[in-house]
């Protein structure tokens, strides 16, 4: 009987069943990048912002990735080639200390904008499915766009620091265009003016851009994927022991002892970018 197939590298032994035509996304490029975004203005909530009006110091604490609002538009003198227009939407966290009370928790938010260039090739067709119905047309552009994929991780705070609004940059002006879901996270109005102190954080984020475009690719077939895990569960295997079960799990060794060596990641960057500030 001959060895199962399994997905991996394929050995010379093992022969193609057929050759299948799949619809599915090519990636025509792609590339990743490691900003550092330095004193990227901090909206706070409103609340937030009466206290750092009255604070002394601020201590950094966390950022998350809310959203990233990304726009595709085609280069006239390069075809085949697009511009990535990426914002990140941010929520950052930090502790202000007023006086010597215990510190307060504040957060608003930062926005960073950067560009990408990338090759997505050509088409000039236009897709129309059953799925719509006859009664709702199908809105579709006259040059159809690749799709552009942001795969970009939390970013880690480098530095955060309080100024006066004095001290403040000419080109620090008013965030804009804040999407309503992104308000939504806040729970609270963010303030834009009218402060006497501002926050300003530097950021660090790791980023995977890619242009897709779907495309029909003729691949090597094997057979069909079957499932091999059992959906059933009997009385034995559902009453099992959960002592037993707990005897199976491996211990978490990592969890108390710190490890010796650190994983770093490298990146190559090629892109254009910059705050959302110039």
């Amino acid at each position: 009987m001959p060895e199962k197939v399994v997905p991996g590298p394929i050995s010379e032994d093992r022969s193609i069943r057929e050759a299948v035509c799949i619809h599915t996304r090519k990636i025509f490029d792609s590339c990743r990048d490691k900003d550092c975004v330095e004193d990227l203005r901090v909206y706070p909530t409103r609340c937030s912002q009466e206290v750092i009006d009255r604070a002394q110091s601020i201590k950094a604490g966390t950022a998350e990735l809310l959203y990233a609002y990304i726009d595709v538009e085609p280069i006239t003198f390069n075809r085949g080639f697009y511009t990535v227009d990426v914002r990140y939407f941010y929520r950052i966290t930090a502790d202000a200390f007023v006086g010597a009370a215990r510190p307060v928790q504040v957060c608003g938010l930062a926005v960073f904008c950067k560009r990408a260039v990338l090759f997505g090739s050509e088409s000039g067709s236009k897709s129309f499915t059953s799925e719509g119905g006859e009664n709702q047309v199908q809105c579709v552009p006259q040059s159809n766009l690749p799709t552009a994929v942001v795969e970009a991780v939390d970013p880690l705070i480098l530095n955060l620091k309080l100024v006066d609004v004095c001290e403040c940059r000419p080109c620090d002006c008013g965030c804009v265009d804040i999407p309503m879901a992104v308000a939504a996270c806040f729970g609270d109005e963010l303030v834009t003016g009218g402060d006497q102190h501002r926050v300003f954080v530097t950021l660090g984020q790791f980023s995977i851009i890619r242009m897709e475009r779907d495309t029909q690719l003729l691949i090597p077939a094997y057979d069909y994927c079957i499932p091999t895990k059992d959906c059933s569960c009997d009385n034995d295997r559902c009453q099992e022991d959960p002592c037993d079960l707990f005897r199976q799990v491996q211990f978490p060794v990592d969890e108390f002892f710190p490890p010796n060596t650190i994983t770093t990641t490298s990146s190559a960057s090629s892109n254009v970018c910059g705050s959302c500030c110039r």
